[in-house]
């Protein structure tokens, strides 16, 4: 990628996100590489490239790949330090890029109508849209948590677009952890802790992305603590997420956490095939109802929601690489075209499966112990699971018969060759074997 088309993708940021959120977080930005399909750009702070990636960056990979920029993801290296009498600092936030005005720092296409509900995000989801509606709750906080690309941005930022269009008056304001930390540095910094409390705790809803990021800073979670207390004791509305549940957050205050216990705490689940899938053709249909010439063909969609199972942004992203390759070569999307196009996002997606896996999955499907598998127990209830286990140990994973056998309680290797050849026959005569099989194979590979 040259600088020129570096350009052409900053008039179209501009152009899309406004002249003052622009200059704030884009111009600052300086484009370095492209290298296999990384794109690297130097950022002055590491709070401008987290702010970047985590608001801007769909976008920014969305530009690129329009250009012609075969590229998959970008990546931010921090500039080096000034000389002490020049040095940067971190940059305001534009009083027009505030985050109490919902068209800001809000991604206007993270909505509950964009959201796909399955069930391992039903439950999120519902409290979500109940937060949102407003009224009475009997629950605050809201805690979501989950690994990456599972749904807690997207339901926060749906959050804040819902209570905000039932209530244009209400303040929302929604920032990053590392945002909420910086401004409180500011503050202190600039002897002005009065401004940060007034703006903190005038707000009707309080919505703090990421909370991990507080974890072992001191001051900032003693202030976090107390703007927490302030707002719960004004009844006011508190959201937060997180990638691990409150109390698996190692460096977070006890107090924090029986505070953040004491609301309703939601896990987002990894995905499976069908919510995948859901989400893939979604997709599909937005560029569609865009007027994108896409031509995909049958079954590319479905070999992308069994095989790209490791989050959704890897998922979109995939899709994205797809579409610009539809619509640069003007091809339809065959499936020999997916795989050669997402070599590489296919390959770091290849999930390794494991036998203790195996038999955890199988002993929580059977309801037995993993003891009775491993045990010297022939009873059909213990004997069918166990060969299931094994069958799926040889056709899921790398390990040898003998190997096997020696994990499944130190078996011989005619056992594993005979339970897989049991269950092999099985599957085409009994449908609870078959169905058995399926479902324990899509829950390992998803």
């Amino acid at each position: 990628m040259t600088q020129d088309t570096w350009g052409r993708v900053q008039s179209d940021l501009e152009r899309e996100i406004g002249t003052n959120n622009f200059a704030t977080w884009i111009e600052p930005l300086k484009f370095d590489s492209v290298d296999n399909g990384v794109a690297r750009f130097e950022a002055p702070t590491s709070f401008v490239g987290t702010w970047v990636r985590q608001n801007y960056g769909d976008r920014i990979l969305r530009h690129l790949l329009r250009n012609g920029v075969d590229v998959n993801r970008i990546e931010f290296d921090i500039a080096a330090p000034l000389p002490r009498s020049v040095r940067a600092v971190e940059p305001e936030v534009h009083k027009d890029a505030d985050p109490f005005s919902a068209g800001s720092s809000l991604d206007s296409r993270l909505t509950f109508d964009s959201f796909v509900v399955g069930k391992p995000n039903e439950l999120a989801h519902a409290a979500a849209r109940r937060v949102a509606e407003g009224g009475p709750v009997s629950f605050n906080p809201l805690f979501l948590y989950g690994g990456v690309g599972l749904g807690k941005t997207h339901l926060m930022h749906a959050i804040a677009w819902e209570a905000q269009a039932r209530n244009p008056g209400l303040k929302v304001l929604y920032l990053s952890a590392e945002q909420f930390m910086y401004r409180f540095v500011k503050a202190l910094r600039d002897r002005d802790t009065m401004s940060f409390k007034e703006l903190f705790r005038s707000v009707d809803i309080l919505m703090v992305d990421d909370v991990q990021f507080i974890a072992g800073k001191d001051s900032t979670q003693d202030e976090f603590f107390h703007t927490f207390n302030a707002l719960i004791d004004q009844q006011k509305q508190i959201i937060l997420s997180g990638d691990r549940a409150p109390v698996d957050i190692d460096g977070l205050e006890e107090r924090i956490r029986s505070r953040l216990q004491r609301g309703l705490v939601v896990d987002l689940h990894p995905t499976d095939y069908e919510l995948r899938l859901g989400i893939l053709q979604q997709k599909l249909d937005e560029h569609l109802a865009m007027g994108e010439q896409i031509v995909i063909a049958d079954g590319v969609l479905e070999f992308l929601a069994m095989r790209i199972t490791s989050n959704v942004r890897v998922l979109e992203g995939a899709l994205t690489r797809l579409f610009a390759f539809g619509s640069l070569v003007r091809r339809e999307i065959t499936l020999e075209a997916a795989q050669e196009c997402l070599a590489d996002i296919l390959r770091a997606s290849e999930r390794k499966v494991t036998v203790d896996e195996i038999m955890r999955k199988v002993s929580e499907h059977y309801n037995v112990r993993i003891a009775d598998l491993l045990g010297p127990k022939r009873t059909r209830t213990i004997a069918r699971p166990r060969q299931v286990a094994m069958y799926l140990a040889k056709t899921m994973t790398q390990r040898s018969l003998p190997e096997i056998g020696r994990r499944f309680g130190g078996r011989d290797h005619t056992t594993v060759i005979h339970a897989v050849r049991k269950i092999t026959s099985l599957q085409d005569t009994d449908q609870r074997i078959a169905e058995d099989v399926t479902i324990l194979r899509r829950a390992l590979e998803g």
